[in-house]
């Protein structure tokens, strides 16, 4: 009998097209070698343009379905998507205060890639104080990384993404993982963030088009490496790396946005191309 895979515990939401949620997740997890456990957080309805409508799962639900595998399995690594309501978020940050040494990775997911609210601010303030304390490591894009640090009664110039960082580094996480997909620059910059300044500034060719599920696809990725062993810096890398690759390789399989194809590595005509230039 083999030795089983390292297991990645995920939570996030259904998303029927496949691009992003909880699909995304056990795709990736296992496109780089994990056993992927997955915890249903609210059901969406979307196609490849965005997300029409949310309707989140009753907390105890949630709570449950995590408590039953993590009775059952060894977990390696948790990962958090689309959370769905305040009660949620405080199910989940109760489920995972009782394993504090499993690394957690939470990808803030606040809006759809059309501009679709998903979190409401009182979401937001309960991430802060709930799971940020717990996270090893968060994923916001800059538009993300600007709204979770921004004071509520802070009505000035936004932030800076370094003084975004520093805020949700004080918050509790160990390491901020700021990308820049969203940012006017030629490059995507992505930066990460630990207590003592950038750990790792990494850059990578800008693909054209849009992209449904690159962000869980970082995340998942990211958790995928942590479970294998890999320090974080090095896995962090890794995880961008595996993601541009998808990405480059993504297909247009409706009327909206490129999904990932997370297994670029599979075909035969993929061209491994070096797409990333590390400083």
């Amino acid at each position: 009998m083999s030795q089983p895979p390292p297991i990645v515990l995920s939570f996030a939401a259904s998303d029927s097209t496949g691009g992003a949620g909880i699909q995304a997740d056990i795709l990736t997890l296992a496109s780089m070698g994990c056993h992927a456990l997955s915890v249903i957080t609210a059901i969406t309805v979307q196609d490849t343009a965005g997300v029409d409508d949310v309707m989140a799962l009753d907390p105890e639900w949630v709570a449950d379905q995590a408590r039953a595998v993590l009775e059952d399995m060894p977990v390696h690594v948790f990962k958090i998507g689309l959370l769905g309501s305040v009660e949620i978020i405080t199910a989940i940050a109760e489920v995972v205060s009782d394993y504090p040494n499993i690394p957690l990775v939470l990808d803030p997911v606040l809006a759809s890639g059309r501009g679709d609210e998903l979190t409401s601010d009182e979401m937001v303030a309960a991430m802060r104080e709930l799971l940020l304390p717990q996270a090893t490591i968060i994923t916001p894009n800059s538009f993300e990384a600007r709204r979770l640090a921004q004071d509520d009664d802070d009505d000035s110039e936004m932030p800076h993404l370094s003084q975004c960082a520093a805020r949700l580094l004080h918050m509790g996480c160990e390491y901020v993982l700021i990308t820049g997909t969203h940012e006017n620059t030629s490059q995507v910059i992505n930066n990460l963030y630990g207590t003592g300044g950038v750990v790792r500034t990494d850059s990578w060719d800008r693909l054209p088009g849009s992209y449904h599920g690159s962000g869980c696809t970082l995340a998942s990725a990211i958790a995928a490496s942590l479970a294998n062993g890999l320090p974080l810096a090095e896995g962090v890398y890794e995880a961008q790396e595996y993601t541009w690759q998808s990405l480059k390789a993504g297909f247009r399989p409706g009327m909206g946005q490129y999904l990932p194809d997370r297994l670029f590595w599979a075909r035969d005509d993929t061209d491994a191309e070096e797409g990333s230039k590390s400083k």
